[in-house]
């Protein structure tokens, strides 16, 4: 069952695209530089890498792109058999990417992250494996809300999609527009921005990347739970 539009919808949406900015700080500023959600940026870092750029490991960039391509295949037949059977596959993903996230949070506890380029350890590549399965899995149920203006995870349709809207001179309205479309894409973008800069403070101040990491973790898996119970009511109540 697709979820239904509507405020909470949206504000559950928002929330994600917030704790994407904090699992991109964790990914690119403790793990990487790699990203786990915006796998344009590995692809463009693992290039950057075979071309001989420093400071950026093709086996980390490689292992992100695995992660996340193994999260979209698993997360896709997933959510497709538990819609057939007429169940809430959205909550059920948002709980498979908590936990996905845990792991990754997990695994890296206590364990020393090379920021320097340097080679990564079976842990290392282990926890960037997880966190990008887990952005696979979100990818996929990002396009199946298909909500207008919140993707969670890339910000550059948001922006694009605000610009011409707002812009007198480049109106097309085959992009959509609208006060409550132009709206989530602002949200969206400041979203995406202050998760960035909430996980990239934390990091600073000498949090442990782990639990840095685990916070977008408890707060997706929070959300699964919350709309899954809900929702296992409503079906098992008679029509």
């Amino acid at each position: 069952m697709k979820p239904r539009p509507g405020a909470f919808l949206t504000s559950v949406m928002l929330l994600l695209t917030v704790t994407t900015g904090m699992v991109e700080a964790v990914s690119f500023l403790a793990l990487g530089p790699v990203f786990a959600a915006v796998q344009t940026g590995s692809l463009l870092l693992l290039g950057f890498s075979l071309g001989g750029a420093p400071g950026v490991s093709a086996a980390v960039s490689a292992v992100s792109l695995a992660g996340f391509a193994l999260g979209a295949v698993a997360g896709s037949r997933v959510e497709t058999a538990i819609d057939v059977r007429e169940r809430p596959w959205f909550e059920a993903a948002l709980v498979v990417e908590g936990v996905l996230l845990g792991a990754g949070a997990l695994v890296i506890w206590g364990v020393g992250i090379d920021t320097t380029g340097g080679p990564a350890d079976a842990r290392h590549l282990a926890a960037i494996a997880m966190v990008a399965c887990a952005m696979g899995v979100r990818n996929v149920t990002a396009l199946r809300v298909a909500l207008p203006g919140v993707t969670t995870t890339v910000a550059t349709r948001a922006l694009t999609g605000l610009v011409v809207a707002l812009h007198p001179l480049a109106s097309d309205s085959r992009v959509g527009s609208g006060a409550g479309v132009e709206l989530r894409r602002l949200s969206s973008i400041l979203a995406m921005v202050g998760g960035g800069v909430l996980g990239a403070w934390l990091l600073s101040l000498s949090v442990r990347p782990a639990l840095v990491l685990a916070v977008p973790a408890a707060v997706v898996l929070a959300a699964g739970l919350v709309r899954l119970f809900p929702s296992r009511a409503r079906t098992s109540v008679p029509g």
